[in-house]
């Protein structure tokens, strides 16, 4: 969960409307088949002990679900995607088309700035 602070208050996102505000629009964008469970570095961290965790969480938020991982650190978001895409489209402009999208619906449903939004294409399917 992300908290923000403002002069009216509190305000909370949950970690299920950031998937789903996201997963939704990546799955929405042309060529995209699926979006892929997490990477390498997401099994390391559920087989790491409970206090070292605590210790990561404590410096920033990192929200992580099937194919989308949000870390909130220093008033800024950084979006990480794991997708398949059909084959023969162009990755390229599907990528791009991504990054776009997903920083303007974030960006416009929060009022949070994103920072960073990393597409990585897993696979490619047929």
């Amino acid at each position: 969960m992300i908290d923000i602070k403002n002069h009216l208050g509190t305000v909370n996102f949950s970690k299920q409307f950031f998937y789903t505000l996201i997963g939704g629009t990546v799955t929405e964008c042309f060529g995209v088949v699926d979006m892929n469970a997490g990477d390498v570095k997401q099994t390391f961290i559920e087989k790491v002990p409970i206090p070292f965790i605590k210790k990561l969480a404590s410096k920033s938020t990192v929200l992580s679900e099937k194919g989308v991982t949000v870390r909130y650190k220093n008033n800024k978001l950084y979006i990480d995607l794991h997708i398949s895409v059909m084959y023969g489209v162009n990755v390229s402009t599907i990528v791009k088309s991504i990054v776009h999208k997903v920083r303007y619906v974030v960006e416009d449903e929060t009022g949070l700035t994103v920072d960073k939004v990393n597409v990585f294409v897993d696979s490619v399917k047929v």
